[in-house]
């Protein structure tokens, strides 16, 4: 362990992929569409196929909705796949972000976490879109925010920027330290932004990226977990220990 866990204040959260299975969110939509076209592919197939998709909408569109960014991803997919995306599919992909499962540990750790640190979230979401992933996570955060707050999308420096200027706001500079499953989106830009980081590694299990694009960057968080629960108990270790 190289952090010393008892000595920050806040916690800044990535919530999709970390805190909400946004994965599970994503295959049940674009699974069952794929085999109506090909019984073959399997939902890691194209999870892999969309992942880049996204992540190219968010940065050629910043200022886009969440919901719009699925939509426009998901017509991308299915012209690499050669499958027809009706107006239909597109809107049940972009409707669906509060039907996404929280992962079944997360409620509770958040809940264990926050009698140690304010909780912040940095999600490339909109409101409307977290306020239903905010009630399956059972806590209220200390502060909330979003692509659509910031006008862009991680991992674009400026969300950095806004959580640091948030976090001095409050108090917490050099007292912050960052929670996150992607590498990608939350690792590689933190790092550059001088944050200590914490991996929530919630694909140990599986090979590859899937959803998440390949961070094509040496990046070495300074922790990692399995799971948000794991991270949890570490907490409360190093807390009993102090």
């Amino acid at each position: 362990m190289t952090l010393d866990l008892t000595a920050y204040d806040a916690l800044s959260f990535d919530c999709y992929g970390t805190l909400i299975d946004w994965e599970a969110g994503i295959a049940a939509v674009l699974g069952p569409w794929a085999r109506r076209f090909d019984a073959t592919v399997t939902d890691e197939q194209v999870l892999v196929a969309y992942a880049g998709h996204e992540a190219a909408v968010e940065r050629e569109a910043p200022t886009t909705l969440y919901p719009d960014v699925l939509r426009e991803a998901f017509r991308r997919t299915g012209v690499a796949l050669g499958f027809p995306v009706t107006d239909a599919d597109a809107d049940a992909l972009g409707t669906s972000v509060p039907d996404w499962p929280a992962f079944p540990d997360s409620a509770e750790a958040l809940e264990r976490l926050q009698r140690h640190y304010a909780l912040i979230i940095l999600s490339n979401v909109d409101r409307e879109s977290f306020a239903g992933s905010n009630r399956r996570l059972g806590v209220t955060f200390d502060e909330i925010l979003t692509a659509q707050d910031i006008g862009s999308y991680k991992p674009a420096p400026a969300n950095f920027a806004a959580l640091q200027t948030r976090v001095g706001e409050r108090g917490w500079t050099g007292r912050l330290l960052h929670v996150a499953q992607s590498l990608f989106h939350d690792h590689v830009p933190a790092q550059d932004a001088g944050l200590p980081g914490v991996w929530i590694d919630r694909r140990h299990a599986q090979p590859g990226w899937g959803a998440t694009p390949d961070p094509r960057a040496d990046v070495t968080p300074d922790l990692a977990f399995p799971s948000m629960a794991a991270f949890a108990d570490a907490v409360d270790a190093a807390s009993a220990a102090r």
